[in-house]
């Protein structure tokens, strides 16, 4: 294991429910210090309990990441509290159907502007930090949504394809840095996102589940993992396929629901 808990200040985004929130409590039982950045502040504030419950340490830092002042001024409270980050965890996200044949261009940006852009705003407010102490760590949750366009989620998609080749690229310059880089690719794991889902969620994970594995890649500092490893395999072998081809079994799968 790489990764020393108790030497660890993390900011957590996307902190207040889902995997943002269980990754901050496993964090902070593992012996982090951890600032939860959300914009639901009473639901922060009660992460901020359940961490204390447990002996861990936790600051709620209520904050919309597309403001990239307040995530500036956020970084800022938490170093005065616990000291330099040396981790983000920048999971921060929304998912909704952006069919082309309904276009909300409002929505579509307002998707892109908080999976994207606002993990933009958080890597500059911690990314200074890092480099100063020639030591950190970046942690992208993207997803196997990244890995080809879905019908349906232009938005999403683009999103995390951008969030994931923003975070690759990140990875390379900085390799001589002593800045690590974890991109995170999920498949479909039980959560207040995909409650609301109609369609098929094949090889659906327990949120504990997807909490363990994810905490192990980090731990482990990988480059990249995605999961399950059905799921996932998957994924990489339609991105594999010619286009015409992946058009078809995309239409048939939605005519499927």
């Amino acid at each position: 294991m790489a990764v020393c808990w108790i030497e660890t200040t993390a900011l957590v985004t996307g902190a207040s429910s889902g995997i943002g929130r269980a990754l901050a409590i496993e964090m902070a039982r593992r012996g982090a210090r951890v600032g939860l950045l959300a914009r639901r502040a009473e639901a922060l504030d009660e992460t901020v309990g359940e961490i204390q419950a447990v002996n861990g340490t936790a600051l709620s830092l209520p904050t919309d990441v597309r403001d990239g002042e307040a995530v500036a001024a956020a970084v800022q409270k938490l170093r005065r509290s616990f000291g330099p980050v040396n981790m983000l965890i920048a999971n921060a996200g929304i998912g909704d159907l952006t069919p082309a044949t309904k276009f909300d261009a409002q929505r579509a940006t307002e998707i892109i502007a908080i999976n994207l852009v606002g993990a933009i705003n958080c890597v500059a407010a911690v990314l200074p930090d890092m480099l100063a102490q020639h030591r950190g760590h970046l942690v992208a949750v993207s997803s196997l949504a990244a890995y080809r366009g879905l019908p349906g989620s232009s938005a999403y998609s683009a999103s995390k394809a951008g969030l994931s080749t923003f975070f690759e690229s990140l990875r390379l310059d900085l390799r001589s840095s002593g800045v690590k880089v974890t991109i995170i690719h999920p498949g479909f794991i039980r959560t207040p996102m995909t409650e609301p889902r109609r369609g098929p969620m094949p090889y659906l994970l327990e949120l504990p589940d997807a909490t363990s594995r994810i905490m192990r890649a980090i731990e482990r500092e990988r480059r990249s993992y995605a999961f399950p490893w059905q799921l996932a395999t998957i994924v990489r072998l339609l991105r594999l396929l010619p286009d015409a081809l992946y058009d078809r079994l995309m239409e048939r799968a939605t005519l499927r629901r």
